[in-house]
């Protein structure tokens, strides 16, 4: 059975960005969003966690149950895919700070997607 991938190109968009998560974020086992940088929310956080000022990237499990989110790790990423730090959801919610990637799904997965 073929793999199907779910972004075009991620590994051209985000060329630093380790195999593991490509494959994991390819497969639709992990998410990547965008991170907003004008929330109210990401400037606090940035002010604690200094590393999160270059993030453009979050990438999370959609399948971790919200009263389970403490346990989870969000892994921040910088524009070309670079880890920057990961944070765990005790010292914060990813409610409000995520926003639509620009990179397209493949034809493939969007055919998937509407059969469903």
């Amino acid at each position: 059975m073929k793999r199907i991938e779910k972004y075009a190109h991620l590994d051209i968009e985000l060329p630093q960005l380790p195999d593991v998560l490509l494959n994991t974020i390819q497969s639709d086992i992990l998410q990547i969003r965008g991170v907003d940088k004008s929330c109210d929310k990401f400037q606090a956080l940035s002010m604690d966690y200094p590393a999160l000022k270059d993030a453009v990237f979050v990438v999370y499990s959609s399948y971790v149950k919200k009263s389970d989110h403490k346990y989870e790790k969000f892994i921040f990423l910088g524009e070309k895919g670079n880890e920057l730090c990961d944070l765990g959801g005790h010292d914060f919610e990813l409610y409000g700070l995520l926003q639509c990637v620009a990179i397209p799904f493949t034809e493939e997965y969007s055919q998937q997607e509407q059969s469903c």
